[in-house]
């Protein structure tokens, strides 16, 4: 078996690492710069997604018409149950404004919040029942406190009518 001489060994030993060498001063690099990028609000990081929020109504809706609405309430009412996932969790508003289900506060059901105000002043249970009797399904913004961080943030709620109530869950952005 022929040895290399001394020097060819060397080249051959930098032409192997120049690609790892190389790799490791670019990717910091295209890293840094993927950070400037603008990128679309989809959730909270954590958080639930949009797909997240309308399967888990559409979830509820479901449920509500199986079980009934006794059931129903009861179960998305349960903290920390089927209806909830990460920030996300369904609550129940009958179209005059009243908690029918909640699925973060449960001190909430009984009572017609429909003059609740966000905190930049949006009437946001008004705005709610009134989408709610215009249309089958839709997303509405307003502010709101987030359940995992006890934070007031940005909140996307997507609600479906059924019957006389909307049955909504939102995402934190």
């Amino acid at each position: 078996m022929k040895s290399l001489p001394v020097h060819a060994a060397q080249r051959s030993l930098a032409a192997s690492a120049a690609p790892a060498l190389l790799m490791g001063l670019v990717a910091p690099a295209l890293l840094a710069f993927s950070a400037l990028l603008p990128r679309p609000a989809l959730a909270a990081e954590g958080g639930a997604t949009p797909e997240q929020a309308v399967a888990m109504v559409k979830k509820g809706v479901a449920f509500i018409k199986k079980e009934g609405k006794d059931k129903g309430y009861s179960e998305i009412s349960v903290k920390g149950g089927q209806f909830s996932f990460e920030d996300l969790y369904l609550v129940v508003y009958g179209l005059d404004g009243t908690v029918h289900a909640h699925g973060a506060n449960i001190k909430m059901v009984g009572k017609n919040l429909i003059e609740l105000k966000d905190v930049d002043g949006k009437a946001f249970v008004k705005e709610r029942v009134e989408l709610g009797k215009a249309k089958p399904s839709f997303w509405q913004d307003y502010k709101f406190t987030n359940p995992e961080n006890k934070k007031i943030e940005p909140k996307s709620m997507y609600c479906e009518r059924l019957e006389d109530t909307v049955v909504c869950g939102g995402i934190y952005k």
